[in-house]
């Protein structure tokens, strides 16, 4: 069997992961997913479509990610067997300003990123417990990590900046995107199916559980609805996207809400489930036969095409729109509710294109081309592992941009 590489997208309660053959077609060997912990952990892995290993602990069993990952590389190395991991590839959600390409992670650079925590407090935190505890477990194993931010570094300035004194953003108060490694991978592939339109002026439409749109010319950003956190921009599942400061405010000073209450609020209580009052799962919403989700739904789609048309005068002009992420892969009534709103770009879907999720979803009079494309993060971060362990990269310690 080849070397691997190990990918890892770890969050409060859960660990994805996935396990790739190191050479050049980055062939996916496993799969799998720790969910529920801190309550009662459940391991699934899958290999060549079968699970290969399910395994679940007790009720509030307390299980650090240390001892969660000792039992996932006990697994991928027996599944090697005389082959190794030759590289370990993280998602990490912020690089700051700092960390603008894949970086080889040691003691100094984690110690920067912890500094990073409070600008994403629910993924940051979680993503640097995970690097240190392989670190803990295999010490000797590269460790390469991939930030959500990093795309995004192509923005103008401008584009960067809130009308803040010139204080706040040296001190790193500013714009920076997120999903970038989604988005990186949609620039690939864009280029891969349709170069033509690679080269000229599209807006992606991350839409999931967490949503956001992001403006490329040429294949790269230069927009993206989300700014100094994650909570900016699309109404998302349990985020309430773009809001009036003064709201903030409001909360703080006339309702005595902490610091603490609203973050909760914003980052848990809100988006889809907050207006809907029943579910952040837009499968769920689009099932019921309630009013207020139906308002919910509705709310997502104007948020995205309002959203979409600050990033087309971005653009000066927009000749494509791509959908991707599980909403906006799988979701038809979505994408024709947003592109309905996009008539005047010259959006046009094709009903029967649409229902079908095919990958070309414009009619053939429209103005602009329409897509599906699926994303692949875990692909686009085994490729950066790629180039720092594979033949060409081995050992290599610097941020090192992949093209």
């Amino acid at each position: 069997m080849d070397n691997a590489i190990l990918t890892v997208n770890a969050g409060s309660s859960s660990i994805k992961f996935a396990l790739f053959a190191a050479e050049a077609g980055l062939r996916r060997l496993a799969v799998g997913e720790m969910e529920n912990i801190g309550a009662a952990p459940h391991l699934k892995i899958r290999a060549g479509g079968e699970i290969v290993l399910e395994r679940r602990w007790p009720q509030d069993q307390a299980l650090n990610h240390e001892a969660l990952f000792a039992v996932i590389l006990e697994w991928v190395e027996a599944h090697l067997g005389e082959a190794r991991l030759i590289a370990a590839g993280h998602r990490i959600v912020h690089g700051g300003a700092v960390f603008t390409a894949p970086t080889r992670l040691d003691a100094d650079v984690l110690a920067r990123l912890a500094k990073l925590n409070m600008l994403a407090p629910l993924h940051e935190p979680h993503n640097l417990a995970a690097i240190q505890a392989v670190r803990a477990l295999r010490p000797d194993l590269p460790q390469i990590g991939c930030f959500d931010t990093a795309f995004h570094h192509t923005m103008p300035e401008i584009a960067t900046r809130f009308a803040l004194p010139r204080s706040f953003h040296e001190a790193g108060v500013r714009r920076y995107g997120f999903h970038g490694i989604s988005y990186e991978y949609i620039a690939g592939r864009l280029r891969d199916l349709a170069p033509r339109l690679a080269a000229g002026r599209v807006i992606a439409a991350h839409l999931g559980n967490g949503a956001s749109l992001c403006a490329m010319a040429g294949g790269k950003s230069v927009e993206s609805t989300m700014g100094f956190t994650a909570l900016d921009g699309l109404v998302m599942g349990t985020r309430c996207g773009s809001i009036d400061g003064g709201v903030l405010l409001y909360l703080l000073q006339a309702r005595g809400l902490t610091a603490d209450a609203v973050s909760d609020l914003l980052y848990k209580q809100s988006g889809l489930l907050g207006v809907s009052g029943i579910s952040a799962d837009m499968r769920a919403l689009l099932a019921s036969p309630e009013p207020a989700a139906a308002q919910a739904v509705e709310l997502f789609a104007y948020s995205a095409a309002r959203h979409a048309g600050a990033l087309a005068a971005a653009l000066g002009g927009v000749e494509g729109l791509v959908f991707t992420a599980g909403i906006g892969e799988h979701a038809p009534e979505i994408r024709a509710a947003i592109c309905a709103r996009l008539g005047w770009l010259g959006a046009k879907l094709s009903p029967e294109a649409n229902a079908a999720n095919a990958p070309v979803i414009s009619a053939e009079d429209s103005r602009i081309e329409i897509r599906v494309i699926p994303t692949d993060e875990e692909a686009m971060i085994a490729r950066h592992c790629l180039t720092f362990c594979g033949p060409t990269g081995q050992g290599r310690n610097t941020p090192h941009p992949v093209v």
